[in-house]
């Protein structure tokens, strides 16, 4: 099979990690403290080879997210560090890996209750209400630690969800911090007891993600996502932490193309955070009743919009009822909002809920945009009748959409020669969203990629050599699809093309054949047309030194420690692209 030279590699390289961290393969299989990575491979690289790498790495495969390409691998917490860094040197057919971690929720605790609802006089939810109270139909996610399913204004409001943490469907809130999130977005309204809150129609979907102490795993609120998307939520509710997070970012952009909106918490810190935004996840800023952004709410350039964030009166776990503060009540109060929009019209494309949310908050602190309020403080009532303008006299469809997007082939360029493994580059744009990205060869669909830098790895040497085409079509929401000018590129693998390899090796010191006696310096220099990534000395098929992203190095030897005659000195050397190189000179020990 070609591709076993490819996981050989792999192979070399763990087993060089290993002996240098001093643990065999026998006892990473016998550690219990192990740590879970997030890891997607590069569209064109087969699910089989995908397997087999992280097997043949040593790595088991613990979980997998198939409707976004994701792998969660278990690794020794002790070997972690070296495995990441053993993966990303073949960062060519990877997408991303990151750590399953742990994020808090963004609840700042608050016991003083508060009489009145002020939120809702301030986003003017009552005269939103007299659009639409919200529809049954409308499913909302509330991804967090389950929700109190006893509540009185609560009990009948909730649909069937799962809890990812046990893996079973005990939805029952472990923390309390859920069940208050679910009150705000909709609790029971206009029925004599508790509280009103935004979207007192809707319905709830409970969806556990946490621990006992209100902790969520990247993985756990990722597959959370897709069970939602899957199940014909419209609006998910995440009041966690989450800077950053590929696997997240690609469960929200699955959600987004479901026809669905995700509201983050802006996070608790008080501080500047630097993250850029996420088009897929609407982070919202907390703001109090005089509109001024809260003392603890989180700002930066990730900050999508504002929300009452501080002494909001909502449900409680045990049947009762309190005053909260912190941003994880800021997002669900705009994802009511986006409920009740949903509830006009259900079929509104995402993209035109958030611009709708956006264009008519109101505007707070610097004109326009700014890190602290993003868009402006929602304002319900504003959002819902911009709504309703938009569809009448003539029920304007919102969908209409009949521009393509624009998408060029950015590498390799046009009559390229190529051999090994190669990455394709497309570049896609579109006016709303691009949704997909195909690449075709030969008229043949190689593979699919979904979310930008839309990549593909393409292995040539299943390849026989030739002329080849390439073509890339990209997709939008609509389903208007843009094709990209088709180009020719030619395969000269090693049975045609030079058998050079393309990286060199020099033991300057000592010289082969050259008698030796104590202690003396061994010295090495490489070069390649990639990055130098490892150089390893072997004394007698014995790993003695190795030295990472360094084009050179220098092992002090120790002769005396070694019997009189002749011994064998061997280099090996790995470079960025996977290519592997060795040399090897035999001198004579004389003490």
């Amino acid at each position: 099979m070609k591709n076993s030279n490819k996981i050989l590699q792999y192979v070399i390289v763990l087993t060089t990690i290993i002996l240098l961290s001093s643990i065999s393969l026998a006892s990473i299989f016998e550690l219990k403290s192990t740590e879970t990575l997030i890891v997607r491979f590069k569209p064109g690289v087969s699910e089989d080879y995908r397997r087999a790498v992280l097997s043949k790495l040593g790595a088991k495969v613990a979980d997998e997210i198939p409707q976004i390409d994701v792998f969660m691998i278990s690794v020794p917490l002790s070997f972690l560090s070296d495995f990441e860094r053993v993966l990303m040197q073949y960062d060519c057919m990877i997408d991303f890996i990151e750590r399953d971690d742990f994020v808090p929720s963004s609840l700042v605790p608050n016991d003083q209750y508060y009489s009145s609802e002020w939120h809702l006089q301030k986003i003017r939810a009552p005269e939103a209400w007299d659009i639409t109270i919200g529809s049954s139909n409308i499913i909302v996610a509330i991804l967090d630690s389950g929700i109190d399913s006893s509540h009185p204004d609560l009990a009948n409001k909730l649909i069937q969800g799962y809890n990812f943490y046990n893996d079973n469907y005990d939805t029952s809130d472990v923390y309390g911090h859920g069940t208050k999130v679910a009150g705000v977005v909709a609790a029971a309204t206009n029925n004599g007891i508790g509280v009103a809150s935004v979207g007192w129609g809707v319905s709830i979907m409970p969806i556990r993600v946490t621990d006992s102490s209100g902790y969520a795993l990247l993985s756990l609120l990722t597959k959370g996502l897709i069970y939602a998307a899957d199940r014909g939520a419209k609006v998910a509710v995440i009041s966690f932490q989450i800077y950053g997070g590929s696997s997240l970012t690609s469960a929200a952009k699955y959600f987004f193309e479901k026809g669905g909106l995700v509201f983050a918490a802006g996070g608790n810190s008080g501080s500047y955070i630097g993250d850029a935004n996420n088009p897929y996840i609407i982070s919202v800023s907390a703001t109090t009743s005089t509109d001024a952004i809260a003392t603890f709410s989180t700002y930066g350039p990730f900050i999508d919009i504002s929300a009452p964030g501080v002494n909001i009166y909502t449900t409680v776990k045990g049947g009762g009822y309190g005053a909260v503060s912190g941003t994880s009540f800021a997002a669900p109060i705009a994802a009511g909002v986006a409920a009740l929009m949903f509830s006009v019209n259900p079929s509104m494309p995402p993209s035109d809920v958030e611009s709708i949310l956006k264009s008519t908050a109101v505007d707070l602190g610097d004109a326009g945009y700014d890190i602290y309020y993003g868009c402006g403080r929602i304002d319900a009532s504003a959002a819902l009748k911009a709504l309703v303008s938009s569809l009448s006299p003539a029920d304007k469809n919102l969908d209409s959409d009949s521009i393509p997007p624009t998408v060029t082939i950015t590498y390799p360029s046009d009559r390229a020669t190529l051999s090994g493994g190669v990455v394709v580059k497309v570049d896609a744009s579109d006016d709303k969203m691009v949704s997909k990205v195909e690449l075709y060869i030969n008229g043949v669909l190689f593979a699919i990629d979904s979310e930008p830098p839309y990549e593909f790895y393409w292995d040539t040497t299943n390849y026989a050599d030739g002329t080849y085409t390439l073509l890339a079509k990209a997709y939008d929401l609509s389903n208007n699809v843009g094709e990209s000018k088709q180009i020719r590129a030619t395969i000269l693998n090693s049975q045609h093309a030079p058998t050079i390899n393309p990286i060199r090796i020099q033991i300057t010191s000592p010289l082969d054949g050259a008698t030796v006696s104590g202690r003396i310096s061994i010295r090495v220099s490489a070069s390649s047309i990639s990055t130098i990534k490892i150089i390893q000395i072997y004394i007698d098929d014995k790993l003695v030194s190795a030295v990472r992203n360094k084009p050179s190095c220098q092992y002090s030897w120790n002769t005396k420690l070694y019997k009189n005659g002749q011994h064998i000195i061997k280099v090996k050397v790995y470079d960025a692209l996977g290519n592997i190189a060795e040399t090897s000179i035999t001198v004579n020990v004389r003490n």
